[in-house]
Order: C-alpha cells, then sequence, then structure tokens
C-alpha cells in the first residue's frame, strides 16, 4: 500500500496514481499544493513508465489508496468509466490536469458564479447585401447565427434598390423561429419584408416616417445628420405620436470620422431620453477598424451596459470581425456581471483571450534537464520554455526557435545510425511543432497533445498519436510509453 506522503492531520487525503516517469515532478509538485492548500496526500507509483497509457480497468486492478484517502487522482489521459476506480479505492475519483504544472491551477480554480451568464443587452446580426444570395444561402448564414448566439437576424437590403424577393427572405429565416428584421429605408420594401412576418425596421428617419404607423412593427430611429442629430427628435416626436414603438441609434461613426464625439451622441441622448430603448451599430467601428474585433466588441458593449443601451447591430464580413456574433454573445455576459455585481470582468470566462493566453505555464531548464535524464522509453516530448522550443527523448535533447532545425537534428541523428522515424510519428511530430511554434510566437501555453487555446474560437483536438500507442500497450507488464509531455499528467 502507498504511504502518506505527509502526516498532517486533515480532513481531505487525495491519492495521486502516476506512472515512472511523472513520479519524479508529482512529488514536487503535489508537495507545493499541499502545503499550501492544507491537505494530507499519497502517491501510487503504478508499474508503467507514462501515466497517459493507463486505463480504468488497469488502475483498479493495481491502485493501493490508504484507508484514509477521501480522494482519488487520476492523469488527465486516463479515459473512461472511473467507477471502476472507485469501487477499488473506496474513495471518489477525478481526473487530474494532462500536464503536471497545472496541478496548482486544478486545486485553485474558483467555481463560475452562479449568477454569471445573465444578459440584458440584445444581438441583432445583419446578413449584409441580401438581394446578391440565393434564399438558401441567407438562411444558411441565418443558422450560423443563430447558433452564436443572435436574438435578432436582420435581413440586410442595399440601398437605391426596392428588393422584390425580400419577403421570401423573411420568411425563410423566421420559419426557423428567430426574430426578423430588415435594414432599408424605403417603405415599398420595408413593406413586403413586415408582411412576411419582420418584427423590426432599422431605419427610420424624416425620409420614411411618413409610413411607420403603418407597418405595425417596432422601428430604429436615427438622425438625418449623425453629426447633429439633426432630425433626430422630430423623428422621435412623429412616431411617438403615432404610437408607433422605437428604438434610438444615433449612429456610431468610425475612427477618423468622429468616433470620439457620436460616443459624447449616445451619452447625450440617454440624458435627453432617460427611458427609452436605445440601440448601436457596433459593427461601424469592428468592420471599419483593422484588429481583432472581440476587444473592441467587449468595450462597446460595457459602455452600451453602462448607458442603458440595450441592443447592438453587427456583422461579420470582414475577415478580423468573422466570430463578432459568438463574441458579443459572451462579452454581454461579461459586462452585464462586471456592472450589476460591482466587480473588475476577469477571471470570470477566459473565452474572449483568443490570441494570447490567460495563464501560461512552462517548464523550467532545469525541469527539462531532469526529464532528459529520466527519459527511458523511444518516444519524444514536446516542450515551449526559455525561447526555445525543446524536444526531449531518450539521450537527446534538441532545442531551438526553429522546428526545422530540430526536425533537421533528428535526421542527422538517424543518419548517424540513430532512431529512424517512420512516417506516422514524422507527420505527428511536424503537426505537434507547429503547434508549438505557433505558441512561442504568440506567448501561448503549449501542451503536447492538447489544442492551442484560443477562447470560444477552440476546436476539440483528439490525439490520435496517443490513441494508437494507448491500443500497443502490452497487457501483461503494462511497461509502454507514449509522445505525451511530462507522463501526461498525475
Amino acid at each position: 500500500m502507498a504511504q502518506p506522503e505527509n502526516d498532517i492531520a486533515r480532513a481531505e487525503h487525495i491519492h495521486f496514481v502516476t506512472g515512472r516517469l511523472a513520479e519524479k515532478a508529482l512529488r514536487r509538485h503535489a508537495a507545493a499544493v499541499a502545503q499550501k492548500r492544507g491537505f494530507a496526500y499519497s502517491i501510487d507509483v503504478l508499474p508503467i513508465t507514462v501515466a497517459a497509457l493507463m486505463t480504468p480497468e488497469w488502475i483498479a486492478k493495481r491502485i493501493a489508496a490508504p484507508g484514509e484517502t477521501t480522494r482519488v487522482l487520476v492523469p488527465g489521459y486516463c479515459t473512461g468509466d472511473l467507477s471502476l476506480i472507485e469501487q477499488a479505492a473506496g474513495a471518489p475519483v477525478e481526473r487530474g490536469p494532462r500536464d503536471l504544472r497545472r496541478l496548482a491551477e486544478h486545486f485553485g480554480q474558483k467555481p463560475m458564479p452562479a449568477e454569471f451568464g445573465k444578459h440584458d443587452i440584445q444581438i441583432i446580426a445583419e446578413i449584409n447585401h441580401c438581394p446578391r444570395l440565393t434564399v438558401g444561402e441567407i438562411v444558411q448564414r441565418a443558422r450560423e447565427l443563430i447558433t452564436d448566439g443572435a436574438d435578432f437576424v436582420d435581413v440586410g437590403c442595399e440601398p437605391g434598390g426596392d428588393w422584390q424577393g425580400v419577403g421570401d427572405a423573411v420568411r425563410a429565416v423566421k420559419d426557423l423561429g428567430v426574430k426578423v428584421s430588415v435594414d432599408s429605408l424605403k417603405p415599398s420594401e420595408i413593406e413586403r419584408a413586415v408582411a412576411a412576418g419582420a418584427e423590426l425596421v432599422l431605419s427610420v428617419n424624416s425620409s420614411n416616417r411618413h409610413a411607420a404607423a403603418d407597418w405595425g412593427c417596432e422601428v430604429v430611429a436615427i438622425p438625418d445628420d449623425p453629426k447633429t442629430l439633426a432630425g433626430l427628435d422630430e423623428t422621435i416626436d412623429h412616431l411617438a405620436a403615432a404610437g408607433v414603438p422605437l428604438r434610438i441609434d444615433p449612429i456610431l461613426e468610425p475612427i477618423g470620422f468622429g468616433f470620439g464625439e457620436s460616443l459624447s451622441r449616445y451619452r447625450e441622448t440617454r440624458r435627453r431620453y432617460p427611458d427609452a430603448e436605445m440601440m448601436m451599430g457596433i459593427g461601424n467601428l469592428t468592420e471599419m477598424t483593422e484588429v481583432d474585433s472581440a476587444g473592441v466588441n467587449t468595450l462597446l458593449l460595457a459602455l452600451c451596459q453602462e448607458w442603458g443601451v440595450r441592443s447592438v447591430l453587427t456583422t461579420q464580413v470582414i475577415p478580423w470581425a468573422q466570430s463578432c456574433v459568438k463574441e458579443c454573445d459572451l462579452g454581454r455576459r461579461l459586462v452585464y456581471h462586471a456592472v450589476t455585481e460591482e466587480v473588475v470582468p476577469k477571471r470570470l470566462a477566459g473565452g474572449l483571450v483568443m490570441l494570447r493566453d490567460a495563464a501560461v505555464d512552462r517548464p523550467t531548464g532545469e525541469e527539462l534537464a531532469d526529464l532528459a535524464a529520466s527519459v527511458r522509453d523511444p518516444n519524444y516530448r514536446l516542450f515551449v520554455a526559455e525561447g526555445e522550443l525543446h524536444l526531449v527523448g531518450p539521450v537527446v535533447h534538441l532545442h531551438d526557435r526553429d522546428p526545422f532545425l530540430i526536425c533537421q537534428g533528428l535526421l542527422d541523428r538517424a543518419r548517424a545510425g540513430g532512431r529512424e522515424l517512420d512516417s506516422s510519428h514524422a507527420f505527428y511530430l511536424g503537426f505537434e511543432l507547429a503547434k508549438a511554434a505557433t505558441a512561442l510566437t504568440l506567448g501561448k501555453h503549449y501542451e503536447q497533445d492538447e489544442p492551442l487555446d484560443w477562447g470560444i474560437l477552440t476546436q476539440p483536438e483528439e490525439s490520435h498519436y496517443l490513441q494508437k500507442r494507448r491500443r500497443e500497450r502490452p497487457t501483461k507488464t503494462g511497461e509502454n510509453s507514449d509522445a505525451s509531455g511530462e507522463g501526461g499528467g498525475p
């Protein structure tokens, strides 16, 4: 039976399960975490080189948990039914992190506040240039916008036109079960859209306000001249007198064309109409500013939250703004929580940190040297550390900023009589080195066999190579290994 690593009398005793290769690192990390978090622990080093290859069935036959164990932590790569281990250990079982360097984070994570996720800002997502698209194309784009979090799908018309097919497009989008708005100034075009089920009209000013009472739906009032707000009061008065429900949009101007002054006009409009519904066309900034859109969207949503602007109009046409709706969906929840709870919008939801990472954990040179000295199996571990890419294997430790030079080092060793790489392994290493090089360039966290963290845009990544190595693990001795970093967690 594994012996406790410390004799502190604690209510909680955590039993860590690991393999031989990760033993030294786990002892170091577990001791530090246990001292800080105040729990007793023990470590079970099972007869396998790399912990990532363990299965619940295999662990259940070998685990030796002390009687005082209150929780068992198995490697993060251990997939399958953990109840088998629970029965053998007599204690609850959970998966630890896949990288030991994140063990402290695993024990220190704060649960998401129960109230997080509420919001009161509507997202109106515009499909631009709809007259140029087929109804099928419009419906497909609408589905994507709905999935990303749109409350309204806006059917965008074109200036000067009179699109005869607007009714068909509105009906097709309405059939998806979403609210539809229409972006047009032409009364005849708007009439067809409203007759087909459009519930909101963008936009109304002195040129078309005379027809608004006949549409029977909500409208967005805009000024005739955004820079002076000329005509806005008259349009609001006309619509109010006719009993037309409305939202006010003073118009957000792009940077270089009075952006700052246009923001001040939103504040002034709110002061003059304290109870009115308002809308901000944030797409005017994200589409017209050559910068990643997530931060821009979040800042504008924060202003909307503070000023009571309860709807935003966005679009995602330009490449750097093609995830705007998804960004706004998380951003509105973030700013709502920050404003209503009076907390800074930090460590609540990291999905909007996409280019960089919220936290970066990297091994030290000493840790890599220890690993290089202890590796006995024939597989390679990849790391980003100290400004370079590192490949560690038996009697080899290559490092450079250039992944091609690392690959060249492996080829040179093979020509000198060293280990040959088969095509599958070479492809795997090339794929992982490309990820590692990206992480090094951007300052992101890299963990072998795991996807890079792109926030809300992260795509799950299946480690085919790791699965292959797990299938090949001998069943008699339990000895094998894979290419995952530092033993694949505890």
